[in-house]
């Protein structure tokens, strides 16, 4: 890395950390048109209907689609297109779900990490198409995507434990095999069930999620709920197990389920500074380890807290999703002049921080063009 590049990154992080030109919080809507502008620059990056996994800062490159996320960006385009009339947002939707039926694997799984890192299917990436599939399915009325959620769905199925955990086929790329964040997977098999009335699908994914409360301490917080490091969950997996909870809860009328969601929400909220800026980790007694924040978390903490408002009424939950996705839009550049960047979300903040450093994954926009929609 030569001198300039150097001083350009540490400025980064400088700003970042200074707050120098950070944006000035403007109505949902703007920020959401940004946001989907970007999503659509890293679709066509790929030139295949795949999403970009991420806009790579230190190489100025973008990296391969990503099986795992363009299937859940799939609902987000479909929403987008509804909200905005924009039908060039629902034809991209199309050709995402198509390209997912085009790679599926021959098991039904979905393959591990972006395109070309893996020839083996993986649980949670499965669990996320299943999402697109399904809205395709419902949006389009085509067969095709309703075999393909089928396949997948059985595919899981298949492979689940007697007592719901599923113990195989994890991603070969983070090297665990138990996780609990996989209950958004189950909340996958739910929406299957949702367009096909299979029994099975339903009753895997209520197991999964039975078996995932063997893993919750008293205090709500779950074991072996992290990419990485399991002592301190990323707040992302946090995110994602408590919304695989909230909406199988929500659907099957668990409420047990649905108190489990609760208990870490209310967690993530006494954890929630004034500013909005929530840590990236926390520990099992709930306290933060890190300093910087993990973006895609708060995003989906802000749309977790905002179904848990829509569900209880409680405005606790609103105004801390409104706080949350605050700070993130004093992160987003609207005005920037490069188009890489521009309208996307960070990793983390500072852009160095321990979630995806120096990166703009593109599951942090989904969700949080899905949380301003939800706003």
């Amino acid at each position: 890395m030569g001198l300039s590049e150097s001083l350009r990154l540490k400025g980064l992080v400088l700003k970042d950390r200074l707050g120098i030109g950070r944006t000035a919080p403007a109505d949902n809507r703007r920020h959401l048109d940004a946001a989907i502008a970007w999503l659509k620059r890293a679709q066509d990056a790929t030139g295949n209907g795949g999403v970009a996994q991420t806009w790579l800062v230190r190489y100025g490159k973008w990296a391969p689609a990503y099986p795992e996320t363009t299937g859940y960006i799939i609902p987000t385009f479909y929403r987008y297109a509804a909200l905005a009339g924009d039908a060039d947002a629902r034809a991209r939707a199309r050709r995402m779900a198509d390209w997912e039926i085009e790679i599926q694997h021959p098991t039904g799984g979905v393959l591990a990490g972006a395109l070309g890192d893996s020839d083996q299917p993986t649980v949670f990436n499965t669990g996320q198409v299943i999402f697109g599939w399904v809205r395709a399915f419902e949006e389009e009325g085509d067969e095709r995507y309703r075999e393909a959620a089928v396949r997948a769905a059985t595919w899981l199925c298949d492979i689940m434990d007697d007592d719901g955990c599923w113990r195989r086929f994890g991603s070969p790329l983070t090297g665990k095999q138990i996780n609990t964040y996989n209950t958004r997977s189950a909340w996958g098999l739910a929406r299957a069930h949702q367009i096909t009335g299979e029994t099975r699908f339903l009753d895997a994914a209520v197991r999964n999620c039975e078996w995932a409360l063997t893993q919750a301490l008293p205090n709500g917080w779950l074991q072996n709920n992290c990419l990485q490091d399991n002592e301190q969950p990323f707040t992302h997996t946090i995110a994602y197990a408590m919304r695989g909870l909230l909406e199988v809860g929500a659907y099957a009328g668990r409420e047990d389920f649905l108190q489990a969601a609760r208990t870490i929400g209310d967690a993530m909220v006494a954890g929630l500074p004034v500013s909005g800026k929530l840590p990236g980790r926390f520990d099992s007694a709930w306290r933060p380890t890190v300093t910087w924040s993990c973006l895609t978390g708060d995003c989906q903490l802000a749309i977790n807290w905002s179904r848990l408002y829509q569900i209880t009424g409680d405005a606790l939950y609103r105004n801390a999703a409104s706080r949350a996705l605050r700070f993130v839009k004093s992160t987003q550049s609207l005005d920037g002049e490069n188009p890489n960047t521009r309208g996307g979300i960070k990793g983390s903040h500072p852009i160095n921080g321990g979630y995806h450093p120096w990166q703009y994954p593109n599951w942090a926009t989904k969700f949080y063009a899905d949380a301003l929609m939800l706003g």
